[in-house]
């Protein structure tokens, strides 16, 4: 099998080519690529030849896919599927696998550090100490005995259910797919907006959440209210959340996925306003993460040859 990694996948070559090498064996041809290219010619180029290519959220189109006629198997280094051109390829037969799992901790980890930044006004407090200032006007809150919402309780919604208990909220949940949890009560989404004083999203993004927070739901929130978004950029409607922002129908929000992967552009209104905190598409990326994510990819090309 020819086997081509895509891009560099945030451990060494070297520490990824002993994992996989673990796993398959050494009677297959690896293909390392030393950056990331999302040009179509580029990754038709490093793709044609191989069986089997593995790569992050590099958005992967048909445009690529059929001038790869070798094509059998793509490995997703990246929970969400969104960027890969899943219809092309059911039409081809070429089956399409995640790494799902590998980020649950990391993104849960995240959720907390955006929310304790806009509940404690850290950035404005680094701000104001680094400049001789003190915390007037800069007063916080405390997470316990607030209502914290999660839209969707998969792997990552179930972890930061357990971390928000942890703080000592009250912990509401509206799922596509009613589960129970330890300690959350299922509610609706209009009653999650509605009551709820932190929403945090977690659902993939799909033809069915694309848009899922738009004008309706952001309109339910109370003006003190916060929303966190670490899934997908596309569930949001931006300009829905910046004109409840703008306006300060909601209190704040703590965003890390955008309508368009960083780096976002000098006038992006969302990372300009004063009552966000944005960070660049990084929840997933820490070095434990990664090194999981090494694994699975192991795991997942050893079922394929």
């Amino acid at each position: 099998m020819n086997i081509a990694i895509l891009e560099p996948l945030g451990v060494s070559t070297e520490y990824l080519k002993e994992r996989i090498g673990n796993k398959i064996g050494d009677s297959h041809q690896l293909t390392f690529y030393p950056d990331r290219r999302e040009d179509e010619a580029t990754l038709v180029a490093r793709s044609q030849g191989a069986d089997i290519v593995v790569l992050s959220n590099i958005p992967y189109r048909k445009a690529v896919i059929e001038r790869c006629p070798q094509l059998k198997k793509i490995c997703v280094a990246f929970t969400g599927m969104d960027h890969i051109d899943l219809g092309y390829c059911a039409e081809r037969g070429i089956e399409v696998k995640n790494c799902a799992g590998y980020s649950t901790v990391a993104v849960a980890d995240l959720v907390f550090g955006l929310v304790l930044s806009l509940a404690r006004n850290i950035p404005a407090c680094d701000v104001a100490c680094r400049n001789q200032g003190t915390k007037n006007g800069l007063v916080g809150f405390e997470l316990a005995g607030k209502k914290f919402g999660i839209l969707g309780l998969g792997a990552i919604g179930s972890r930061v259910a357990d971390i928000a208990q942890a703080f000592g909220c009250q912990v509401f949940a509206y799922t596509r797919t009613p589960k129970s949890h330890p300690g959350v009560t299922l509610v609706e989404k209009d009653e999650l907006f509605r009551t709820c004083d932190i929403i945090s999203l977690h659902t993939p993004l799909n033809d069915e959440t694309r848009g899922l927070v738009g004008a309706h739901e952001l309109s339910l929130m109370a003006p003190t209210a916060y929303l966190i978004n670490t899934a997908r950029g596309g569930v949001v409607d931006t300009a829905a959340l910046v004109d409840a922002l703008k306006h300060k129908r909601i209190a704040g929000a703590g965003i890390d996925v955008f309508d368009m992967e960083p780096p976002i552009p000098a006038d992006y209104e969302l990372a300009h306003l004063p009552n966000t905190v944005v960070t660049p598409h990084v929840a997933f990326a820490t070095r434990q993460a990664f090194e999981k994510r090494a694994d699975i990819i192991a795991d997942n090309l050893k079922l394929w040859v």
